[in-house]
């Protein structure tokens, strides 16, 4: 299981970092856009820190982030999450917490993991539409085309 999620999460901070450079090179400023990635991002702080058993993130699941900030969370973000599955070799294990509104639950720190990079490409997916919608062009994060890159097929 570890290969997949270090794929899995190489993935994902390629993905988070195109919408950045997308955000970037189009000089976005539109709130609603910036508050989807930072949730996007928020949250990956916010499991990590679950499932690590640290204290409660200092980032906000809604709150509001300049573009900078936010490319800065990414980095950090992908960079911890990398250095947790490259010092872990298991990650079946049930994680008892409480969630952003206090509320308790039991859940299989894989099954977390999993979600997470799913929640990070859904919200991917209604950036690029707002994008589109505001007259912005959005980029592709697709998965295939992720592979299609490191495989050689596709420049990135």
């Amino acid at each position: 299981m570890k290969q997949f999620f270090l794929k899995w999460y190489s993935y994902n901070a390629w993905a988070n970092r195109k919408v950045i450079q997308c955000l970037e090179r189009q000089s976005v400023t539109d709130e609603k856009i910036l508050t989807i990635v930072g949730h996007l991002v928020s949250a990956n702080f916010i499991w990590l820190n679950r499932i690590k058993g640290l204290p409660k993130s200092e980032f906000k699941l809604w709150g509001e982030y300049a573009l900078p900030q936010l490319k800065q969370m990414v980095e950090d973000a992908d960079a911890q999450w990398m250095d947790f599955l490259l010092q872990n070799e298991e990650f079946n294990r049930e994680l008892k917490y409480h969630n952003y509104v206090g509320d308790y639950f039991e859940s299989n720190v894989e099954q977390i993991m999993i979600h997470l990079v799913n929640h990070g490409s859904y919200h991917r997916g209604q950036v690029a539409m707002l994008l589109r919608q505001k007259g912005f062009e959005p980029v592709n994060t697709d998965y295939i085309t992720y592979d299609r890159v490191v495989t050689g097929q596709l420049k990135d």
